[in-house]
């Protein structure tokens, strides 16, 4: 065994050692590594103390400082802790970013996105935006004098007829939850940047692995690290990915004042989930193509949106704009009452909100995703009572298909 001051010393080097290859250059990690080999090891080097090949998990809320004013990396956990610093890199890396920041929850990641804006700032977005995201912007962030207005960003001609003098910030969601409804990034940061407007988009849908913002043009990323990141439903976080050293600034700024940071045990949740996510998004993607596929020629769907049919109006910009059509759709089967039998005849598919887990989960989105809008809000954004919508899980396709037979056959 080391002597104490010995093995003092050691953990500080290694503490160090960690700092250094944490923060090496992500641009020349990027170039070298195809995406597979980035979500295995990008941020996930082995312990430079033990040589441990996972992420170590530091539960510690307060670290020891070598001085006044002098410490090894971290001084407080809210202001950066070592698990987390892997699994931000990791986002970066992942998003081709300058930085990535991990909060608590997607919600926390949007509430920190919009924190740095001011009274009389604008920004645009969707009009289908998720529920979620609609109620924190009418419900809490309007009251801070931030004007929030809402466009079918479907259409950029929409989006530029929004943009004031004052508007600071376009939100995009693509696909939109529940309806499957895409935006073009490239042609909406065209247009933002020539007014000098930053442009966001949550890509939670979509994985790093299917859809890259950034190249596209966009200025920060945003993701619920809940779903397909984490992709096991069992942790809650969310995340922003900035394209600039001001965005690091900015989002560091908000971690530490505001303090909605994911805990350690988190982030090794997600730095976990990552290692996968290549391998699970192909199977997701294979299985929601085929219960799509399904689902089009049954006569008891009335409307089906899933961005990899031929027959969805924005086909042709899913193919240019992302690397595949994910796992996610929505359908309209007629009424409530039909939802709540296919609901309870449903046996593989679980009645369960969120997405992207390996499960394959069903929900009503009129009384889920966007039960906190009025039915008038729900009418302009296109959901339905009759809607219902699938995350497709990793199991076997056949069976997820005879598991939505059946239960179209309920009523």
């Amino acid at each position: 065994m080391l002597p104490l001051a010995a093995g003092a010393e050691a953990v500080a080097g290694a503490h160090d050692k960690l700092k250094e290859i944490t923060f090496r250059s992500l641009s020349s990690f990027m170039s070298e590594y195809k995406y597979s080999t980035l979500a295995v090891h990008a941020g996930q080097h082995p312990d430079p103390q033990t040589g441990a090949v996972n992420v170590p998990l530091y539960l510690s809320s307060t670290f020891e400082l070598t001085g006044i004013g002098t410490d090894r990396g971290w001084d407080y956990s809210r202001a950066g802790n070592p698990t987390r610093d892997r699994l931000e890199y990791a986002l970066a890396a992942l998003e081709g970013g300058h930085s990535g920041h991990a909060f608590t929850s997607g919600m926390a990641a949007i509430s920190a996105l919009v924190a740095m804006l001011k009274a009389g700032d604008h920004m645009i977005a969707p009009q289908d935006v998720y529920g979620g995201t609609a109620r924190l912007f009418n419900q809490i962030v309007s009251g801070y004098g931030i004007e929030i207005e809402y466009v079918d960003t479907s259409d950029v001609a929409n989006v530029e007829k929004a943009i004031k003098k004052n508007t600071k910030l376009i939100h995009l969601e693509t696909p939109s939850n529940p309806r499957m409804v895409l935006t073009d990034i490239a042609a909406v940061a065209e247009v933002a940047h020539k007014h000098g407007i930053e442009v966001s988009v949550d890509n939670t849908f979509m994985s790093p692995a299917l859809q890259s913002p950034l190249a596209l043009g966009a200025d920060i990323v945003m993701h619920s690290t809940t779903k397909y990141l984490n992709g096991h439903s069992d942790g809650i976080g969310g995340a922003l990915i900035g394209s600039t050293p001001e965005h690091k600034e900015r989002f560091l700024l908000v971690q530490k004042a505001a303090g909605g940071i994911m805990s350690a045990f988190e982030c090794f949740l997600v730095l976990r989930g990552i290692k996968t996510m290549p391998l699970r998004i192909k199977q997701h993607e294979e299985n929601g193509q085929a219960v799509a596929e399904f689902l089009s020629k049954h006569p008891k769907v009335l409307k089906l949106n899933y961005p990899g049919l031929k027959t969805h109006p924005q086909y042709e910009l899913a193919v240019r704009q992302q690397k595949g059509f994910g796992s996610m759709l929505s359908m309209d089967i007629g009424s409530r009452e039909n939802c709540a039998k296919f609901l309870a005849a449903i046996k593989i598919f679980l009645n369960a909100e969120s997405l992207g887990g390996v499960e394959s989960l069903a929900s009503h989105s009129a009384t889920t995703t966007h039960a906190s809008v009025s039915a008038e809000e729900r009418e302009v954004m296109g959901i339905t009572e009759g809607m219902i919508r699938l995350s497709i899980g990793i199991e076997d396709k056949e069976d997820l298909i005879a598991d939505l037979e059946q239960a179209l056959a309920s009523f």
